[in-house]
């Protein structure tokens, strides 16, 4: 049971129970478990001092099914800049590709296998905002942790 089952949970029996110890008890578990919540602070404290049930409920709903985040109104990046990181991108991991395969093994030979590499971290030369673009725009797709593959 994840904290967000267990605040559900907790909801449940704060309505059912009318007996002040366990309620107490209750409400000090859910303070803590707010808490550890992305939720306003002010907000959970001030359900859990008023002990607001309906407030509780609301907040819960939102963690169960949080908004999705609102898309980056930053500047648009111009479509040749788009097409130059595109380039170096491809130009890098053809280079990546290349040194992997021309590396000797244990003998003195190659073993003319083919490179496995297939994502790579981007460029330097171009911001952070120009790969999201290009991962937006499904010209490339994230491999994750900073990873970016040819789509």
């Amino acid at each position: 049971m994840n904290a967000v089952q267990k605040l559900r949970q907790m909801v449940g029996e704060i309505g059912k129970t009318t007996e002040s110890g366990p309620q107490q008890a209750a409400w000090d578990l859910v303070g803590r478990l707010l808490a550890r919540m992305p939720v306003d602070a002010a907000e959970a404290g001030r359900i859990c001092d008023q002990k607001d049930l309906a407030g509780l409920d609301v907040m819960v709903s939102r963690l169960e099914q949080p908004e999705a985040p609102p898309a980056p109104s930053g500047p648009t990046i111009p479509e040749e800049e788009l097409d130059r990181a595109l380039k170096a991108f491809k130009k890098r991991l053809k280079l990546m590709r290349l040194a992997e395969e021309s590396k000797l093994g244990g003998r003195q030979l190659t073993g003319g296998r083919k490179s496995e590499i297939d994502a790579i971290i981007p460029p330097d030369e171009f911001p952070y905002e120009v790969w999201q673009a290009l991962a937006a725009s499904g010209r490339l797709k994230s491999a994750g942790q900073g990873f970016y593959t040819l789509a």
